[in-house]
């Protein structure tokens, strides 16, 4: 993957309810490329794993974006996907959403880094 350049910027990209999207797009975070591609994907009921897969593949493989936001949640849906992912940038990182808090022992990513820096149990 090729470095952000600066003066370009990079994204976020965030896969949630919706809540925890819409918040993120209030506080600016959301665009729409010239091709209708979001940074964006609100995960309901109604969305398929499919789906959840696809937006995270698209999300990491694209080159202007520097972090994809996961609800903890979602990225259960898609563990395989998450834990398998070993790529710098974009960083993915899992949050905790409205109705479903934050659980460190599930969070590979967490995993990793405490394994880096000795501090796994």
């Amino acid at each position: 993957m090729a470095p952000i350049e600066k003066s370009e910027g990079a994204l976020i990209g965030i896969i949630g309810d919706e809540d925890t999207v819409t918040g993120f797009l209030l506080a600016g975070v959301g665009n729409m490329d010239v091709r209708r591609k979001s940074n964006f994907l609100i995960v309901d009921q109604k969305t398929t794993k499919k789906a959840i897969e696809d937006s995270f593949k698209e999300l990491t493989a694209r080159e202007d974006i520097a972090m994809v936001l996961i609800s903890q949640h979602v990225a259960d849906m898609i563990r395989y996907l998450v834990n398998d992912y070993t790529q710098a940038i974009p960083a993915v990182l899992e949050i905790p959403s409205k109705d479903n808090p934050y659980d460190p022992t599930k969070d590979s990513i967490l995993a990793r880094v405490q394994h880096l820096m000795g501090t796994d149990h």
